[in-house]
């Protein structure tokens, strides 16, 4: 019996839990083959629509009494009341004391709840539209004069993964310019991305991004200064260079405007925005800088439509809250500790290390709002891959190897059918690539699910063992009718709102990171040791000294 079973069935305050643990062992037995053999219409009970987006969970190990179980485990967990406190003023985060209001980034201009954020957010974001029309217009100029033509974002974690993941999704939107324009991501603080990087530039046409939450994190100042030396031994070090070529991103004003970075390409965040939620801020301008004002609003309104699903919806037809329960059915019930992510088109290519930190930094936590210590496992490991690049490297493990794996299989419905794709010559052979993707996409996760009962009975007449499947492996299957800025919008809302559900079911806060900011910590008091500025190293540990001392010998 699963950890949460054991710990919990046995309060009888709970007999939504006691309910769902019966349920399990009646179901732990049970293949999705006779699931789907008892049920013919089990797509059309197990699948939702939400505009251009179709969620299918029929093939998770879950019949119509889990479902109803797990919705109504909800009631108990209070999670109604919770979502209305996540769209609040309420401190939220209660172990930093801050509000969490990531969804205030994508409100509408003129919305009636809450205006006086709406005003707050608009104003930046309304600056930022300024610069990137003025950067597509080519009248952004650095400090000799010629026109900006690479922009390079410094930052790490959300300041880095949100907008590398969404620039890269949304290649497809890129807008014109009066002059090409080249997004560029630094995130590594050993040097190894600027070292391959400045090389390729030029001083006098690139800006640089320094995005930084707090303005502190030593990662990105490290990179930031690297690229001020790189442009001061080109340019000169008079003033013109910083307020020419730098643009920063953060909550503290004063450390940007000491580091020399003009209040006028100063941009603004809040406490109460998560680094790992930023990207709808101005964290956001590569984004904008790509798919241009227009795509970035469409991109927030997708978002939007996410919340007001989430708040609104029947939660037996809200898919973020779907998502969230078949999460903890498969970790807390069926004990399913790894979620794959499996997106079938190349521009989805850093959503997995997206939703990695999205997912695994918010819920990977052991104690509960009441300060005690969970009872049961939180969140699952998350990865993934892009779904053909997968299926050359770690499919195999999930046809036949010995581990149970949840996946959500990702998909656009169409693709090289739009306006922008009219200067292809070869646009029909690239549809039937695209069509050879999709049939992979739908063959992965029947095989997964179905094992030997999706082969055809001539080819199961003598098989031998390893070339059979057991399946029985659940997945979620999620359609957009295109990859655009809006419906990403929504994708990344929808998981953004699955973690929060989760959440509650766990009993946790989703919106601190003490275990990051611990490791960050400890190695500032290392980095000294490594500089030659500090020689004591009583209070280390027998590994961490000896490693020290093979280093400086280096």
């Amino acid at each position: 019996m699963s950890q949460v079973s054991q710990s919990l069935l046995s309060q009888a305050t709970l007999p939504e839990l006691y309910t769902l643990g019966k349920l399990k062992e009646k179901i732990k037995d049970t293949h999705l083959n006779d699931l789907f053999a008892f049920d013919a219409t089990r797509f059309e009970h197990f699948s939702v629509s939400f505009e251009q987006l179709l969620f299918d969970f029929s093939k998770h190990r879950i019949d119509k009494d889990v479902l109803q179980s797990l919705l109504n485990l909800l009631g108990s967990r209070g999670l109604s009341e919770h979502i209305k406190q996540l769209f609040s003023k309420e401190l939220l985060n209660y172990t930093e004391q801050r509000a969490v209001m990531h969804w205030a980034l994508r409100l509408p201009k003129n919305t009636q709840e809450y205006p006086d954020l709406a005003v707050l957010v608009h104003e930046q974001l309304n600056r930022m539209y300024k610069l990137v029309d003025k950067i597509h217009a080519g009248q952004y100029r650095g400090a000799t004069g010629e026109v900006i033509q690479d922009v390079v974002n410094i930052g790490v974690g959300g300041s880095d993964l949100g907008p590398l993941m969404a620039t890269h999704a949304l290649s497809d939107y890129k807008v014109a310019t009066a002059k090409p324009l080249y997004i560029h991501f630094v995130s590594t603080m050993d040097g190894s991305q600027l070292s391959e990087l400045l090389h390729k530039l030029r001083p006098e046409t690139t800006l640089f991004i320094i995005s930084s939450k707090s303005f502190g994190t030593i990662d990105t100042l490290t990179n930031a200064q690297t690229v001020r030396l790189w442009l001061e031994k080109a340019l000169g070090t008079h003033a013109q260079i910083l307020k020419h070529h730098f643009i920063g991103v953060s909550t503290k004003p004063d450390k940007m405007t000491a580091w020399g970075i003009a209040p006028e390409n100063q941009f603004l965040l809040w406490d109460w925005v998560g680094g790992r939620y930023s990207l709808w801020s101005c964290i956001g301008l590569p984004i904008a800088l790509t798919i241009g004002v227009e795509g970035f609003k469409q991109f927030l309104a997708g978002a939007h439509a996410v919340d007001q699903h989430f708040r609104t919806a029947d939660f037996s037809k809200n898919i973020p809250v779907l998502m969230g329960l078949l999460g903890v059915w498969n970790n807390n019930f069926l004990d399913i500790q790894t979620h794959a992510i499996l997106p079938y088109d190349g521009r989805l290519k850093y959503f997995a290390s997206y939703l990695q930190q999205l997912e695994m930094e918010s819920n990977g936590k052991s104690v509960q709002r009441n300060g005690e210590k969970v009872e049961f496992d939180t969140c699952p490991i998350v990865w993934g891959e892009v779904g053909p690049n997968a299926q050359h490297a770690f499919y195999q493990l999930l046809h036949q190897g010995t581990h149970s794996v949840s996946c959500d299989f990702i998909a656009p419905a169409k693709r090289y059918n739009a306006k922008q794709f009219t200067y292809v010559e070869n646009a029909e052979a690239l549809t039937e690539q695209h069509h050879l993707a999709l049939s992979n996409c739908l063959a992965q996760s029947r095989l997964l699910a179905f094992g030997n009962n999706a082969l055809s009975t001539e080819e199961l007449e003598g098989l031998p063992a390893y070339k059979q499947y057991a399946g029985n492996q659940p997945s979620s299957t999620i359609l957009l009718h295109e990859l655009n800025p809006y419906n990403l919008g929504m994708l990344i809302a929808l998981y953004e709102h699955k973690v929060f559900v989760q959440s509650v079911m766990w009993n946790i806060n989703s919106f601190d990171q003490w275990g990051v900011e611990k490791g960050k910590d400890i190695a500032s008091q290392l980095l000294p040791i490594l500089n030659g500025s500090q020689s004591d190293v009583s209070g280390l540990d027998a590994s961490t000294r000896g490693l020290i001392k093979v280093l400086l010998e280096k």
